[in-house]
C-alpha cells in the first residue's frame, strides 16, 4: 500500500522567528481529502561533548514550555543555510565554551513527526580545548559534567527527560564500548 499523502495547498498562519505554522490542505491514500497542521522548523543539533576520561559536559536551562530547569546536551537551531556540523560546533562554543576538531555524526531525530518537520542532527564529539562561552540573547545556562556511565542510567531511569538529549547519551554510551568514538 502507498501511504503518501499529497499536498494539494496551504494556509500560512503564523512566522515566527523559530518556527511558522501552516494548515495544509492534502489528499489521503484512499483518495479523501484531509488537512495537516504543520509547524515549519529549521532543523537543530544535539551534540556530546565527551572529555578524555569519559565524561559528558551538559548544560541546565529553564525551559519556558515546561515551566521547569532542565538537563540537556548543548544543542541549538540552524540557521539558514548553515551546515549542521558548523552549527554543533557554534553551539559548543555558545553554550559549553568548549572546541572540538571533529563532531561524528550519530544519525537524525525526529521529535515530533506527526506535526513538525524539525529534524535534530545527532553528534558526538571529543572535547578539544575550553573558551569563554557565548550564550544568545536571553540565553542562561549553566554546565555540568557527569560521568557517561552515570548519564546512561539517567537516560534509562527517566532523570533525563529530554528526549534528544537521552537518546544521544545512550548512543555515544554504546559507541564508546565499542571503540568508536
Amino acid at each position: 500500500m502507498d501511504f503518501t499523502e499529497k499536498f494539494v495547498s496551504r494556509d500560512d498562519r503564523f512566522k515566527g522567528r523559530i518556527f511558522s505554522v501552516s494548515v495544509d490542505d492534502i489528499i489521503q491514500p484512499d483518495g479523501k481529502p484531509s488537512k495537516r497542521e504543520v509547524v515549519h522548523h529549521n532543523g537543530a543539533v544535539c551534540v556530546a561533548p565527551l572529555t578524555d576520561d569519559n565524561t559528558l559536559a551538559f548544560v541546565r536551562q529553564y525551559r519556558y514550555p515546561m515551566a521547569e530547569v532542565m538537563l540537556e546536551l548543548p544543542a541549538g537551531r540552524i540557521e539558514p543555510g548553515e551546515d549542521p556540523v558548523e552549527t554543533a560546533k557554534r553551539e559548543l562554543i555558545e553554550e559549553a565554551g568548549l572546541t572540538t576538531i571533529e563532531c561524528i555524526p550519530f544519525g537524525v531525530d525526529y521529535p515530533t513527526p506527526g506535526y513538525s518537520t524539525e529534524k535534530i542532527y545527532l553528534y558526538g564529539a571529543r572535547i578539544g580545548g575550553t573558551c569563554p562561552t557565548n550564550p544568545d540573547e536571553g540565553e542562561f545556562v549553566e554546565k555540568v559534567y557527569i560521568p557517561l556511565a552515570e548519564a546512561e542510567e539517567m537516560a534509562y531511569d527517566g532523570t533525563i527527560t529530554d528526549s534528544k538529549t537521552a537518546m544521544l547519551v545512550l548512543r555515544v554510551a554504546k559507541a564508546v564500548r565499542e571503540g568508536r568514538l
